[in-house]
Order: structure tokens, then C-alpha cells, then sequence
């Protein structure tokens, strides 16, 4: 049986957010281990100037990242068991966060590729 796409029902912008702190959390400008075992603290957010804006090793569009200053998306990732807010200045991502597939890393994260 094929996994379903998007099984906790998260709309748009509450997927967009998850997939930028995800990759937030992969980057050690903005990421430690937090207190609980595999979750990870994401913090000094990056804040969009312009059109777009660094997010660990990728760029994404400012238009993409409202939601990292949108407490109601965080309230919602919180509900879901997918971070726990520290809102406004950091999150812990949890196991089920970390590891949730929101579809859109290739969609609004670009990334420069080396030959």
C-alpha cells in the first residue's frame, strides 16, 4: 500500500513552513540536538529581505516563507505533533516533523549544482 500524500492535512503554507524549518534543521547555522532524543532545535531564523533569502544550503522566494512568521502555522505544526513552538525565535522539530514528507523540497528550495 502506497503511503498517502500529506496525511496529517496540512494546508499550503503550513507545508511550506515544515519544509523550510526541515531545512533549517540540517544546517548548522540553525540547528542543534534538542533535549529529546532525535529532535532538533532550529533557531536564528533566517528573515526574508527581498525576494528570496538563504535556508541552510539552499535559497527560497521571500512568497514562500510568510509562514515562519505566522504563529497560527506554528499552533498548527505544534497540534500535529510536528514541532514544538518557541515562536517567534525557534522550534523544535520533532521525529515525525523531521521525517514528514511534504512534497515541496524541490519545489521551493533551489539549490546551486556543481559539475
Amino acid at each position: 500500500m502506497v503511503a498517502k500524500k500529506n496525511p496529517l492535512g496540512l494546508n499550503a503554507l503550513q507545508l511550506k513552513t515544515l519544509t523550510l524549518l526541515q531545512e533549517l534543521a540540517r544546517s548548522p547555522d540553525h540547528a542543534q540536538p534538542a533535549e529529546d532524543a532525535g529532535s532538533i532545535l532550529v533557531g536564528n531564523l533566517p528573515h526574508p529581505h527581498g525576494d528570496h533569502f538563504h535556508v541552510g544550503a539552499a535559497v527560497a522566494m521571500s512568497k514562500d516563507a510568510t509562514g515562519l512568521t505566522n504563529q497560527a502555522v506554528w499552533v498548527v505544526l505544534e497540534r500535529k505533533g510536528l514541532i514544538r513552538s518557541k515562536f517567534p525565535m525557534a522550534a523544535v522539530l520533532t521525529p515525525l516533523g523531521l521525517d514528514y514528507d511534504t512534497g515541496l523540497a524541490d519545489a521551493i528550495l533551489h539549490r546551486h549544482h556543481h559539475h
